[in-house]
């Protein structure tokens, strides 16, 4: 305890010095900013209006500084404060010192209000103990110095008092503590709440003794191992969120835990940053496992692994060897049997292995190749594939084509693509599977548990230089968390206030972080940035660059949000953190939010021979494949099939982080605040402004001043006057009273200062400290009445120990007196004779002494007799008892019963009161979206309106430009005009050439006769020849570079050609796109006209049907009178049929008396008979017919009544299908919308072509002039030519007479002669080249006027589209106003719904009341039945005491017998 206390405790001595009191009194010591130091110790010396100057304690130099910067320095009896909430100044600079002078000494822990701040301190510390533990088990937090076991026991006795479930919250930056402290909450928690300590007597099927404590404790060693890793920041960093739920029975016990793990980093498996370790157990595993193992798992060295791209980096003062034996030992504890632990360790290697995949582009394709299989076999080997399957999956999966298969090549980016996928998802998986078996070692007891407590360790703030997919949603969860922390600290706390009625100013602190988080989360009216990333995962052809374009777009003028600067062109966009600004660079952020896999492989390890590889893919069908990703731009309709059958990676991380946050909001949550002291993880030094920044980031001092200004404190008034009554005995009257009137009595006997506590409508609300001083007080009042108590028990007992003392101390005097006297007398003869004589003076007495006896004896069995009667008696009440016990048990279990129905009955209740809450929410939700889908509509018409405006202005500019265009076009003209002119001219400069070229030709021949003669001037000709040569070369040289300046031209000229091609197919798009819309709008149109039709069609059968039915009704009732009719004529006619009867029967009677009649009656007779059968005939005819009648009637009926059915039916049907085409016409709308949108971004885009279109066609003038120029300088070259040809001719005419002498050295000259017309004939195929170019130039000319002709047409179009799209706004108008009509009717639904929910809240307020009746008379019964089990305790005491009385009267009356039987004897013998 010794070497802890230094770390826990404060030494006072030191604090409580009176020298520095004085000196801080004397000196006027304050703080004032320092850079080096974040604020500096000073004493104010002189004051100069709004400056002050300030001598500093350390230097002693004297500075003239602000006033208002100047913060003030609490007494030094403030020093080392444990709890920041009592300095007298409450500032920065003040929390700051306090919080280095405590870590500087070893105390990490400091309370900070309602929470607690931790300093990470780099080592260990021996504070953890189990000595420690037992040390604040139980202990109020002010009786013990700040720890987070006091954090721990304050939330596990508030969920035991309150019952209310609780959650410990870990915040701070990456490093800053959260894990290890996570850890220590669990040890606390597993020692203070085991169950082995006093559940001795457990069946077999709950866990033994504190086996559950121990894989509790043992679940963060293997967590740590698979999802951990070193970083820049934190050698154990958490690369994985998780959320520990641990929960407890009614006891107190832990029977059970539960681990949710959020967003595992699992990128880290395949690459690491520069000095950063990819998870622990891949390093654990290479170093630990042994000779064995290594060859089952196929292990190498480090270096030979890709994945591991830093090589073996190991930490300070960790043996990966000890871990790796750690992890296996905690895997044994957790139940998880060996073959599971190598099926564990399979799998990581083979994601080793999978990254020594390599693989190779062919020759003659892009496809890839696979020149070495090795890792290939050693992955298959590991997860029991077959290497065929495998390498043709990777590299030419299958893939679905419409409804066929096709194989289709990789290049090599893609199967490494795939391999990197498949090697994250495998480990995501694994790793997944580790979980789900933690959490089934933790739940194996069936016990539901009463209460939870929550800890939460989620990966902390994270500022990287760039930073990707990952650290947005990591920096998402910590905004949501210090929003939490912001709302419950300070909104919900002054929320209560003001419910409460106290007196309250509301105080804005500034710590909103709604508009960062709807930044990042909201999913309309701007998007947020998820929203948009799951937006361009299903639009085609997206991309990054796209998805940041649209960020830029929708949230450019977020105040939270920020554009990077054109030179820092790393990062995409800048968001500012509650914790500072961070730069993210969107690479591969819809790949990383799709996740998607090659399906192919997926199925082959669905199909594993391995059973626990199997298991890790057996849900291969909600994976999506790499074709559906690469077959986006191709077929997007197929692809946004499968949007409904899977969601995006930030889907599901929203959804589970909004379930985390309604956990938390359903919790009472403590905060512990971790801070990281500094970025170089050495221990004892402290950065100011890194400390300064997390405190101001983490609301530590808006925390502590609420904490001051406000009521932290609160109790119910019926639990205040329960607790504390105790101090004041006198002060409430006997009888009922209100329990604020009781309160307001009972604080007012109390003498409680009232600034330190308010009353408001519920509770009472006290200052900070002052609940906790009522407790001491009250624990001393129930230490005073229990040592008083004691003392008054000890004294009794004592008493009662004297008085037995006494009587014994009596009895001893008599008894030695006796024996004194009987020694004295014994052995004296008249005492011998007295002893002899005695027994026989009583002979004569003994008849009356047995008469005396007997009357003894009588009354003894008298009473005897009584006791009996009683004891049956007391039998017959305790029977009575006993039943009416039974009764009553009974009774208690139907009212239990009943209980547990009004139970059912009110969760199902409350289940349905939240249905109906959420169909509410929903509601509004639509309400909402329909209002922000008309504010859209709006937004949308003013756009349209400004586009209209601007198209208008654009049409001016461009009849400005059109006009422009004509001028250069006569300009240009004119030009051409004069060109024609000086090629004709040059045409006829070259007939010219062509006839001197033959009389040249003439005179040659002439001159071959005299050549023979001019030996001698053949050296002058050579030297002519030679200057020609030379002149040659230099024509060459010059029609080379116009050759390139030819070559330049024409692809210029090509270019320009490809343009305006472009230019025409994308305006024939753009004309067939308009023809696409106009025909689907008439279609549409036509559509809608035809479903109008339809249902106003229908809506006249409908009122037919009506109407018949109107009409078969009346006929059926008619038909119905008729039947009456007919049945009281049938009636009729049985009665008459029966009156015929008894008249035949008094005939035959007559008949049969007057049998002696004469002839004539007996013909009557006959006659009567004979019609009597008539009749009988008449009438079954008539009842046949007029059953016949009755059966067609029913059948008619019936007819009628299945065809009325048929026509309702088909009119239900009808208006189903009448509903689908009003959802099908709306989302054409829709997408008409769309294409409209894509037709104004088109035309803006055809415009900018337009411009550039024309700037080129500036350019080419431009080099027309240029070509002009060169043309003209050739012109002169032909020019010189021709004038040194003219010498040539004079110089031959000179030498005509010597012509003779120079036939040797014709033939030299008739080369050159052939050369020079070789050069002529080249220069006149320029010339026609020129001649070319300048048609072709008229072309291009002719085509650009083309071009312009067309654009002006595309003008002309967009005005018809204009005009439509005004159609269109119009129709958009008329379909708003009927969206308004729909809204109307939504905000009637939304009110009936309302008073259907405010009906079932007033049944559910009635079933509470009836539920609470309930309780009540639950209690009632309750105390009875206690109060019957105290007298029955009473009853049985009497019992008792009636049997001990009966065995003491049975020793008596057996001792009498004795006496007399020994009587009887002595009388006898006498």
């Amino acid at each position: 305890m010794s070497a802890a206390d230094k770390y826990l405790y404060v030494d006072r001595s030191v604090v409580n010095n009176p020298l520095a009191q004085a000196d801080w009194a004397s000196k006027k010591l304050v703080w004032v900013p320092s850079e080096r130091l974040g604020f500096e110790a000073g004493s104010l010396r002189e004051e100069h209006g709004d400056e002050v100057v300030v001598e500093l304690a350390d230097s002693g130099k004297k500075i003239r500084i602000n006033k208002d910067d100047v913060q003030k320095m609490n007494p030094p009896k403030f020093n080392k404060v444990e709890d920041m909430a009592e300095l007298t100044c409450l500032n920065e600079a003040s929390v700051l010192h306090n919080l280095k002078e405590r870590y500087y000494s070893g105390l990490i822990y400091t309370y900070s209000g309602l929470f607690c701040v931790v300093i990470n301190p780099y080592k260990n510390l021996p504070i953890y103990s189990e000595e420690i533990v037992d040390m604040y088990k139980g202990k109020k937090r002010h009786e013990m110095p700040p720890h987070i076991y006091a954090i721990t026991d304050t939330a596990y006795r508030s969920m035991m008092q309150d019952r209310e479930d609780q959650s410990i919250l870990c915040t701070g930056e990456s490093g800053a503590g959260k894990t290890e402290n996570t850890k220590k909450v669990i040890q606390y928690l597993a020692h203070v709440a085991s169950s082995h300590k006093t559940k001795k007597d457990q069946s077999s099927s709950v866990l033994s003794h504190g086996e559950l404590e121990k894989q509790l404790l043992q679940a963060n060693p293997i967590l740590e191992a698979f999802g951990n890793a070193k970083t820049v920041k934190n050698d154990n960093s958490s690369r994985f969120g998780k959320f520990i739920r641990i929960n407890f029975d009614v006891n107190g016990y832990i029977v059970g835990a539960n681990i949710e793990t959020y967003l595992l980093e699992k990128s880290r498996a395949i690459r690491q940053a520069r000095e950063e370790r990819t998870f622990h157990i891949f390093y654990y595993m290479l170093t630990g496992a042994g000779d064995k193992l290594r060859n089952e798992l196929c292990l190498e060295g480090y270096n030979k692994y890709r994945f591991l791209s830093n090589g073996n980096v190991t930490i300070p003062g960790q043996q990966d060897k000890d871990m790796f034996l750690e992890t296996l030992e905690a895997m044994r504890i957790m139940s998880i049997p060996e073959d599971e632990q190598i099926g564990l360790l399979r799998v990581v290697s083979s994601v080793l292995q999978l990254g020594n995949i390599s693989f190779k582009k062919e020759r003659h394709s892009d496809q890839a190749s696979m020149p070495d299989d090795t890792a290939a076999q050693k992955v298959c080997h590991l997860m029991g594939m077959n290497v065929t399957d495998f390498t043709r999956a990777i590299l030419s999966p299958r893939i679905k084509v419409g409804r066929d298969y096709v194989q289709k090549a990789q290049t090599q980016e893609q199967a490494e693509f795939a391999v990197e996928a498949l090697a994250k998802a495998t480990y995501e998986r694994m790793f997944r599977w580790l979980v789900m078996r933690i959490n089934k070692a933790l739940d194996k007891t069936k016990r539901q548990g009463a209460s939870f407590i929550g800890i939460l360790d989620i990966a902390g703030f994270e500022i990287f230089e760039l930073n990707s997919f990952e650290q947005l949603c990591i920096n998402y969860t910590n905004e949501k968390l210090q929003q939490l922390f912001n709302h419950t600290m300070f909104i919900l706390e002054q929320e209560e206030y003001q419910r409460e009625g106290i007196e309250w100013s509301f105080i804005d602190f500034g710590l909103d972080l709604q508009p960062c988080i709807d930044l990042i989360e909201k999913p309309a009216s701007p998007p947020g940035i998820l929203a948009l990333l799951d937006e361009e995962c299903w639009f085609p052809k997206a991309t990054d660059k796209s998805f940041v374009e649209k960020v830029l777009q929708e949230q450019g003028t977020h105040p939270k949000f920020f554009k990077p600067k054109k030179l820092k062109d790393e990062a995409d966009f800048c968001i500012i953190h509650y914790a500072g600004k961070v730069d993210y660079k969107a690479v591969e952020w819809l790949m990383k939010n799709m996740d998607p896999l090659n399906d192919n492989v997926a199925s082959l390890l669905n199909q594993s021979t391995d059973k626990f590889v199997s298991e890790l893919w057996k849900d291969v069908d909600r994976i999506v494949g790499l074709d559906k990703v690469a077959g986006m731009s191709e077929m997007p309709g197929a692809f946004k099939t499968r949007k409904g059958m899977f969601r995006t990676v930030g889907q599901l991380y929203k959804e589970q982080l909004s379930k985390l946050m309604a956990t938390l909001r359903n919790t009472n949550p403590n905060f512990v605040r971790c801070i990281i002291p500094n970025h170089e993880k050495k221990a004892g030094k402290l950065d100011p402004h890194l400390v300064l920044d997390q405190l101001r980031c983490n609301g530590v001092l808006e925390g502590i001043r609420i904490c001051r200004q406000g009521f932290p404190n609160r109790i119910v008034f019926q639990e205040f006057r329960q607790r504390y009554e105790i101090l004041t005995p006198n002060a409430i009257p006997k009888g009922f009273m209100d329990g604020k009137q009781a309160c307001v009595l009972m604080i007012k006997a109390l003498e409680l200062d009232p600034n330190l506590f308010r009353i408001g409508q519920s509770k009472v609300f006290f200052r900070a400290g002052v609940l906790a001083h009522l407790e001491e007080e009250r624990d001393m009042k129930i230490t005073d009445v229990i040592i008083s108590f004691q003392a008054w028990c000890r004294g009794y007992v004592a008493r009662k120990a004297f008085a037995k003392r006494q009587q014994q101390l009596t009895a001893m005097r008599v008894i030695q007196r006796n024996c004194a006297a009987y020694l004295k007398l014994r052995n004296w003869q008249w005492w011998r004779l007295f002893t002899k004589v005695k027994p026989l003076l009583q002979v004569s007495r003994q008849e009356e002494e047995m008469q005396a006896k007997d009357e003894e004896l009588n009354k003894v069995r008298e009473k005897q007799v009584q006791a009996e009667k009683i004891l049956e008696e007391m039998e017959v009440k305790h029977q009575q008892l006993n039943a009416e016990k039974l009764a009553l048990q009974e009774q208690l279990q139907a009212e239990m019963d009943l209980c547990a129905e009004a139970d059912e009955m009110r969760n199902r209740l409350v289940a349905k009161k939240q249905e109906l809450e959420e169909i509410l929410h929903d509601l509004e939700a639509r309400v909402e979206e329909e209002e922000e889908r008309a504010n859209h509509l709006q937004a949308e018409k003013k756009k349209m309106q400004q586009n209209i405006t601007d198209l208008e202005q654009q049409l001016d500019e461009e009849e400005a430009a059109r006009q422009k265009l004509q001028l250069e076009r006569v300009t240009m003209e004119a030009k051409m005009k004069k060109i024609e002119e000086d090629v004709m001219v040059l045409d006829d400069q070259n007939n010219k050439l062509m006839k001197e070229k033959k009389l040249m030709e003439e005179r040659i021949s002439e001159f071959t006769t005299n050549l023979t003669e001019e030996e001698e001037k053949s050296k002058s000709l050579q030297k002519l020849k030679n200057k020609h040569e030379a002149m040659i070369t230099d024509l060459e040289d010059r029609l080379r570079r116009e050759e390139k300046i030819r070559q330049e031209l024409e692809k210029n000229r090509r270019k320009l050609e490809g343009d305006s091609t472009e230019l025409a197919d994308q305006l024939a798009e753009l004309h067939a796109q308009i023809a696409e819309l106009r025909a689907q709008l008439a279609k549409k149109e036509e559509e809608l006209q035809d479903a109008l039709a339809r249902i106003e069609e229908e809506a006249a059968q409908k009122n037919l049907a009506h109407k018949k039915i109107r009409e078969l009704e009346a006929q059926l009732s008619e038909l119905q009178e008729d039947l009456e009719l007919e049945r009281a004529a049938r009636t009729k006619a049985e009665k008459h049929r029966r009156d015929l009867g008894e008249e035949l029967e008094a005939l035959k009677t007559e008949l049969e008396d007057t049998l002696d009649t004469t002839a004539a009656q007996e013909a009557l007779r006959t006659k009567r008979e004979t019609e009597v059968a008539q009749l009988k005939r008449n009438l079954e005819e008539e009842a046949k017919n007029h059953e016949q009648v009755v059966v067609e009637l029913r059948q008619k009926h019936g007819q009628a009544f299945d065809e009325l059915n048929e026509q309702l039916e088909q009119a239900k049907r009808n208006k189903a299908s009448v509903d689908k085409m009003k959802q099908t016409l709306e989302s054409e709308r829709n997408e008409l919308q769309i294409e409209v949108q894509g037709l104004m971004q088109s035309k803006s885009e055809s415009e900018h072509r337009r411009k550039k279109a024309e700037a080129q066609v500036q350019e080419l003038q431009i080099k027309h002039t240029e070509s002009e120029k060169q043309k003209a300088e050739l012109l002169e070259k032909v020019s010189k030519l021709q004038a040194e040809l003219d010498n040539v001719n004079s110089v031959l005419s000179d030498v005509e007479g010597k012509s003779i002498k120079a036939a040797k050295d014709c033939s030299a000259v008739e080369s050159q002669l052939q050369d020079v017309q070789e050069l002529l004939q080249e220069e006149t195929r320029q010339k026609l080249s020129a001649s070319t170019r300048m048609r072709q130039l008229e072309e291009e000319q002719h085509n650009l006027r083309e071009q312009l002709e067309e654009e002006e047409e595309a003008k002309r179009n967009m005005e018809k589209q204009l005009i439509a799209a005004q159609a269109q706004l119009a129709d958009m108008r008329k379909k708003m106003e009927q969206e308004v009509c729909s809204l109307e009717s939504a905000e009637e639904v939304k009110k009936r719904l309302q008073r259907d929910l405010e009906a079932v809240t007033q049944r559910v307020d009635e079933r509470n009341l009836a539920y609470d009746k309930l309780d009540k008379t639950k209690t009632r019964l309750q105390q009875e039945l206690d109060d019957l089990l105290v007298d029955q305790d009473h009853l049985r005491q009497i019992v008792s005491n009636l049997e001990k009385k009966q065995k003491k009267f049975d020793q008596m009356l057996a001792e009498e017998k004795a006496i007399s039987a020994r009587y009887a004897e002595e009388r006898d013998r006498a």
